[in-house]
């Protein structure tokens, strides 16, 4: 690793990011420079952790290491590429062009060669978040008219306030926290209602999708915001 560098002055875009690295040193190293340029930062050492990890939404992009223990890099790759689009560094070893390769072909978006610099994977990170768009995971979050603030549990449509119930409200923050993410209902479940005994039916997603459909859709009979996906859930479509 080379030494550091003064932080840039051109402001850079900040989001939630999951480093997967099995070696201490790495990790304290890149998570330190990613905090520093004002990143929330997520750690698993190796891949089937960092899948769970995932899984619990709310990542705009993830560092992968492609030597890991008891699952590879590039599986974890093609595990993340059936679940979403957010973008992927992979951390590669200098002579493994070939992993690299098929790496870019599995749908990473960059690459960073060991040993590399903090400061490059730092910019590597702000790039790709740049082109992937405004980072989904901040507390304010905007699409299309729809402001979600979750400092202050407010949701504006077209400027306007609107009136949502505690449920509601945490139900829209999980959707759009990974939009165009499909999540089961038993996955909203667990995350919305905590797993908690009495909201085990998942009819009681059904039940408040509809709702919130009725106060943020423009036509809730046809859907575009929170769209269905037939047989396993539902996704929000910014």
């Amino acid at each position: 690793m080379t030494t550091a560098s003064p932080l840039p002055q051109d402001p850079a875009p900040t989001g939630r990011v999951l480093v997967v690295d099995d070696e201490p040193m790495v990790r304290e190293v890149v998570i330190r420079y990613l905090e520093r340029y004002g990143h929330d930062v997520a750690v698993a050492d190796d891949g089937a952790v960092a899948l769970h990890l995932f899984e619990q939404g709310g990542f705009d992009c993830v560092v992968l290491d492609l030597m890991l223990p008891t699952m590879d890099g590039l599986t974890v790759l093609r595990r993340i590429r059936g679940m979403a689009t957010t973008p992927v560094i992979l951390l590669t070893a200098l002579g493994d062009e070939a992993d690299r390769v098929l790496g870019l072909e599995l749908g990473a978006d960059d690459y960073v060669v060991k040993p590399f610099s903090p400061r490059e994977l730092t910019a590597r990170v702000a790039s790709v978040l740049r082109r992937a768009g405004p980072t989904t995971s901040a507390a304010s979050r905007q699409f299309d008219g729809l402001q979600i603030d979750e400092v202050a549990r407010e949701v504006h449509r077209d400027g306007r306030l609107v009136e949502l119930t505690r449920r509601e409200f945490d139900l829209l923050a999980c959707l759009t926290r990974s939009p165009r993410r499909v999540f089961t209902r038993g996955q909203l479940l667990e995350q919305v209602w905590d797993s908690s005994p009495e909201w085990q039916d998942p009819a009681t997603v059904t039940v408040h999708v509809g709702h919130l459909r009725q106060k943020i859709e423009d036509d809730p009979a046809r859907p575009r915001r929170i769209v269905t996906v037939r047989g396993v859930g539902y996704r929000f479509e910014p």
